[in-house]
């Protein structure tokens, strides 16, 4: 009896821990798994995307460095910031470009400090790893108004003007410029893109084969036409 009551008690604790691993981890023990095997897979998984975040955020770093796009405080403080960016990417998101400055920034002396930036294929990341807690927040591409920038003899300050707010972010003023520019063509980019994804230019073989039909019905094509047109519609 007591070596039952054992057994209970040990299914139910791999139990509960399977089921916080799936919460943690979106995997779940197969029909033939193990309790151990499972455990050794989400760690595995843990493991791997643990490395590709941290391969992720030192990436976005050294492109702020290779392009003169912000340094920050420390190396160490700055992949902190994009590790949180990193984390909040989803999967058909990918990061065009980032930067690093001081958030909100009105004086020398005030300031939010330095946070991460990325902007990517569907909206602005902007984040920041505090001692206690951090900070992320995104914005989508579609709700930037403008993005202007002015410049001093040492430093620059970028301004994004949104639909919920307007915020400052400064940086030297030679990356003031390249930033603000880079910005810029990445904006146009996507805003061509979804112009050219418009349902208006989008192509169907069904509505062409329903306007041949319309042809065919008004006696403007035979329907050996029809017939002809329409499975060269369907084979495309």
């Amino acid at each position: 009896m007591f070596g039952i009551n054992k057994e209970e008690k040990k299914l139910k604790k791999e139990l509960k821990l399977e089921k916080t691993l799936t919460s943690i981890s979106g995997l779940t023990r197969l029909p033939d798994e193990t309790h151990e095997e499972f455990v050794a897979r989400v760690n595995e998984k843990c493991k791997t995307t643990q490395e590709e975040n941290s391969k992720g955020a030192q990436e976005m770093y050294q492109y702020c460095i290779d392009n003169n796009f912000g340094m920050g405080l420390s190396k160490n403080w700055s992949i902190k910031h994009f590790l949180l960016i990193q984390k909040a990417l989803q999967n058909d998101e990918r990061v065009l470009m980032s930067f690093i400055g001081l958030h909100n920034y009105k004086s020398a002396s005030k300031h939010d400090n330095n946070f991460a930036y990325a902007i990517t294929n569907k909206r602005l990341i902007l984040a920041q790893q505090q001692a206690l807690g951090e900070v992320v927040q995104s914005i989508n591409l579609d709700n930037i108004n403008d993005v202007t920038k002015s410049s001093g003899i040492l430093s620059g300050t970028i301004t994004f003007d949104t639909i919920k707010e307007v915020f400052n972010v400064n940086v030297s003023s030679s990356a003031a410029t390249a930033i603000t520019n880079k910005i810029h063509e990445i904006l146009y980019s996507q805003n061509t893109s979804a112009e050219n994804l418009s349902p208006s230019s989008a192509y169907s073989p069904a509505d062409e084969i329903l306007k041949y039909k319309n042809l065919l019905d008004i006696g403007a094509i035979t329907e050996e036409e029809y017939n002809q047109k329409k499975q060269e519609l369907l084979q495309q």
